[in-house]
């Protein structure tokens, strides 16, 4: 039992110190991440997406079913949270996007690498496109049904995915030299996300925090609750399960906050949910990785 406490300080210390890291230096020099923030989006991360896919142990249709599983469970989330925010009198396009759309990035890639291994990046990779691909179109659907979707395509992370398919369909393999540089340039992006999550944590308003804490209690139990009942009915391979557990249980992702500072739908409360899910998942993660790690 020790050796799993260990294995459990050791995957999360390192993610939380980053954060943490992030959240003191901009606590004492204010800073604007905008610019960080867009080249990681616009390069690091699809430099990252493209980087696995295109690898040559990576079929992507070797994942079909763990991409069913992911999206069942995002959207049964919101399912879930729904009726919840009717019963709290919440907006419903506040409270229900984040439950649903969780922090598979800046948390849950090296989350998961730490906890089992570089050869979890693929599959951490894929559970963040699902997700990501699903914020993007319903989630903006949620909160706006004249979004014009066909704007996806100008986005370098849908770019990069539709070619890392592509790439990985057809079997092809880059130069050693090319392909050394843009798993140099994915790198980057980790753990400047973690980083931008601490710098981000400094906004949080506790002014909001009733919404706060629930939401933080909301989103792990209901992503945990949408993948047992998939699982009884549709069991899962046990390859797989601890992966989805995790990302079952992340808490909100940050992209919430700026989807709904776009669309002007109450961002300030929105960023409570963000911010104080994520810093609850300092208690909540850890509980969840002593069911999801072997030992």
């Amino acid at each position: 039992m020790s050796a799993l406490f260990s294995q459990i300080f050791n995957t999360v210390f390192p993610l939380f110190a980053i954060v943490l890291v992030g959240f003191i230096y901009a606590r004492f020099r204010p800073t604007d991440m905008t610019v960080a923030n867009r080249i990681n989006m616009s390069v690091f991360i699809p430099a990252l997406i493209f980087s696995v896919m295109a690898a040559k142990d990576f079929h992507i249709v070797e994942y079909r079913w763990l991409i069913l599983a992911a999206a069942v469970i995002v959207l049964g989330s919101g399912l879930v949270a729904w009726p919840i925010a009717k019963l709290l009198h919440y907006d419903v396009k506040t409270f229900v996007p984040p439950m649903m759309f969780n922090n598979s990035g800046n948390l849950g890639i090296p989350l998961l690498v730490l906890a089992f291994g570089e050869e979890a990046l693929g599959i951490a990779v894929v559970l963040f496109l699902t997700e990501n691909l699903l914020h993007f179109t319903v989630g903006m659907y949620l909160l706006n049904p004249k979004t014009n979707l066909l704007n996806l395509l100008k986005m370098p992370m849908i770019q990069a995915t539709v070619l890392g398919v592509c790439w990985s369909l057809a079997g092809w393999q880059l130069p050693v030299a090319i392909g050394t540089g843009i798993d140099m340039l994915g790198q980057i992006s980790i753990p400047l996300m973690l980083f931008a999550l601490g710098v981000r944590m400094t906004q949080v308003d506790f002014g909001q925090w009733h919404i706060g804490v629930v939401s933080g209690i909301v989103a792990p139990l209901s992503g945990v609750l949408v993948l047992l009942l998939y699982d009884f009915f549709f069991p899962v391979p046990a390859a797989w399960f601890p992966y989805l557990l995790i990302f079952a249980a992340l808490p909100p992702a940050v992209l919430n906050y700026m989807v709904s500072e776009l669309f002007q739908q109450e961002p300030q409360k929105v960023a409570s949910i963000v911010l104080i899910g994520n810093f609850m998942a300092l208690v909540t993660l850890p509980v969840v990785l002593l069911f999801a790690l072997p030992g």
